[in-house]
This record gives structure tokens, C-alpha cells and sequence, in this order.
């Protein structure tokens, strides 16, 4: 759920916000996705999302680290949440991590990596402050590197949806 009534972003500040947030709910969603492939006996697909949890948490301290002391514009909660946000759909979210394949959470943390990255980018592309322009370029490439990450293990993940218009001859 990304808002797309979402103000320009302007300085620093406002892309770190917006950074933390999204960095923040990335690593909180890879150790959900991890755990759940675990579950499903994927030692693959867990290891990767094991590794985008810790990099999106080690970004998350750099950016945390960076913004010390430094007073970021407030976001609305849950701004970034990749299934739901918050404590009434938890039997939804439960209800999709349960009908979740390892390709399934590929294609939403693929997904996920792509709108993160062409925030940063579009964030890039229309900012006027060069430090800005060069913080969101950084922050964009940290981004296309989750994504080839992802994209090589979807390469390797086979799609186990049925096709039930072939089974049943639609």
C-alpha cells in the first residue's frame, strides 16, 4: 500500500523519512517471508529473504544513524505495508501467508524492490538539491541490487500455480 497522494520530495530529510520507513517495513516483512518459507521446508528462498532482512535492517541503522538528532517529517502508519497494516486484518494476513508459494513471495518482494527503487529514482529524477538528487540515486541502486538478488532466485524458483482451465479443458 503505497500513497500516491504523496508530496514531492523536497529535502534530505523528507527522503530519509521516507527511506526509514520503507527500510524499516522491507526487513520486517523478509523475516516474516523467511520464517515462512522455512515452514514450507524452502531452504532457498528462506536463506535469500534471511539475507534481504539483514540488509534492509543494516540500512535501516545507517539511515537511522545518519538521521540522529535530526528532526524527520512524521509519515502516516503503515505508508509502506507490503500485505496489511495493523492488528484488525491480522486473520487476512495470516489467511495469505498460508496460501503464499516461495514463487508467490518472490513476485511480491520483487514487486516491493521495484517501487522502492523508482521512488528513489523518480525522487532523483525530480529533485533540484544536489545532495538530495545524490542521496536518492544511492538509495535507488541499493535497491536495483535487491532486485537482481530476487530476480536470480525467482529464476531458480519454479511457478507450482495450476492451470485449471487446462485440467479441467476451458
Amino acid at each position: 500500500m503505497w500513497a500516491v497522494d504523496r508530496p514531492a520530495i523536497r529535502t534530505p530529510n523528507e527522503l530519509y523519512a521516507h527511506a526509514i520507513a520503507i527500510e524499516r517495513e522491507a526487513a520486517e516483512t523478509y523475516a516474516e517471508l523467511a520464517q515462512h518459507m522455512d515452514d514450507l521446508g524452502n531452504d532457498e528462498v528462506a536463506r535469500l529473504f534471511r539475507r534481504l532482512a539483514v540488509f534492509e535492517a543494516e540500512h535501516l541503522q545507517t539511515l537511522e544513524a545518519r538521521t540522529a538528532g535530526v528532526a524527520l517529517p512524521a509519515l502516516k502508519p503503515g505508508e509502506y505495508a507490503w500485505l496489511d497494516a495493523g492488528a484488525p486484518e491480522t486473520v487476512a494476513r495470516e489467511l495469505v501467508y498460508r496460501l503464499l508459494t516461495p514463487r508467490a513471495a518472490l513476485d511480491i518482494a520483487l514487486d516491493a524492490e521495484h517501487r522502492a527503487q523508482q521512488f528513489f529514482a523518480g525522487v532523483h529524477a525530480t529533485a533540484d538539491d544536489p545532495a538530495l538528487r545524490a542521496l536518492a540515486q544511492e538509495m535507488a541502486a541499493e535497491e536495483q541490487g535487491h532486485i537482481a538478488m530476487v530476480e536470480r532466485a525467482m529464476a531458480r524458483t519454479p511457478d507450482v500455480r495450476v492451470d485449471w482451465s487446462t485440467v479441467f479443458g476451458d
